[in-house]
């Protein structure tokens, strides 16, 4: 992260970061709303699902405003806790998506309904987040930052809307990841992802994460060849 010239930089920074991360009470009331309006979900067994591949996607969406209309959209655009509805956004449009772009089946789809069943039935308040992304009233992204152990921080579920992309969202997603995982003490995130997610891949990249393992597999249909990124604290 880059250094900060002087405090009223940190200031400024502080704010964007309290408005997009907000952990005061009034948000963890709100958070703690939202899981208790799913205990349908969470009650009775549900069979978990095998790793998420994890991609930044390019789904339909409004085209974003360009020149200063493009600094417009970005001041426009806020990261915000899920409310109800949000987990079935996050479900449908991975499944839309995936199955557009790249002809995935419907075995991915269920994938990420199990991962979004399993963060409601288990969310640890402190150490999970997930962010909807929204503009104008309309969710555009998401991400999620789950438990893997007690040093480890999973990144999973980014999604960015097609014509959302060229406003830097991939990026503040990313960034919200790493600094809720510091905050909550881990010590590394992990990311699943595969190799044709070129624009994911690069803004990994660019966060500081680092390729660890490679790995041929045949899922949802195709033969892919899956990625292993990390990035220590």
């Amino acid at each position: 992260m880059p250094c900060e010239p002087g405090r009223a930089h940190q200031s400024r920074r502080e704010l964007e970061e309290v408005r997009e991360d907000p952990t005061h009470e009034r948000s963890e009331r709100s958070s703690k709303c939202f899981f208790e309006s799913h205990q349908a979900i969470s009650q009775g067994g549900q069979t978990r699902l095998p790793e998420q591949i994890n991609g930044f996607v390019r789904p339909n969406c409004r085209p974003p405003m360009k020149a200063r209309g493009e600094k417009r959209a970005k001041d426009a655009c806020i990261l915000r806790q899920p409310r109800p509805g949000d987990m079935g956004w996050v479900v449908h449009r991975h499944g839309v998506v995936y199955r557009e772009e790249y002809g995935w089946n419907v075995q991915f789809e269920g994938l990420v309904a199990g991962i979004v069943a399993k963060f409601i039935q288990h969310h640890d308040a402190k150490r999970e987040r997930c962010w909807m992304a929204e503009m104008n009233g309309e969710v555009i992204g998401s991400v999620f930052i789950v438990k893997k152990s007690e040093n480890v921080s999973q990144l999973r579920l980014m999604l960015v809307e097609k014509k959302a992309r060229g406003l830097g969202l991939g990026t503040r997603l990313v960034n919200q990841c790493i600094r809720f995982s510091r905050r909550a003490g881990y010590q590394k995130i992990i990311l699943l992802t595969e190799s044709r997610q070129m624009a994911a891949r690069h803004i990994y990249e660019r966060a500081g994460f680092r390729l660890v393992r490679e790995e041929p597999q045949h899922s949802f249909g195709h033969d892919l060849k899956g990625e292993w990124w990390e990035l220590v604290l």
